[in-house]
């Protein structure tokens, strides 16, 4: 079935990259949340996906 807190996270980095304006700020601390969640129990491949996601959620907010 896969790491679920890293389809989790992935989940929640698409939805903060959709968000609206008005919602991307709540958006983004959910997805910073689940990306935290999911580095502690994934393998070396899936952490640097998960790097790469936390660097798209920078860039948004910038």
């Amino acid at each position: 079935m896969g790491n679920q807190l890293f389809q989790e996270a992935r989940r929640f980095v698409e939805m903060a990259r959709t968000a609206s304006p008005a919602d991307r700020q709540t958006a983004m601390e959910k997805a910073k949340n689940a990306l935290s969640s999911a580095y502690a129990n994934s393998t070396i491949a899936e952490k640097s996906q998960l790097h790469e996601m936390q660097d798209e959620l920078e860039n948004l907010s910038h």
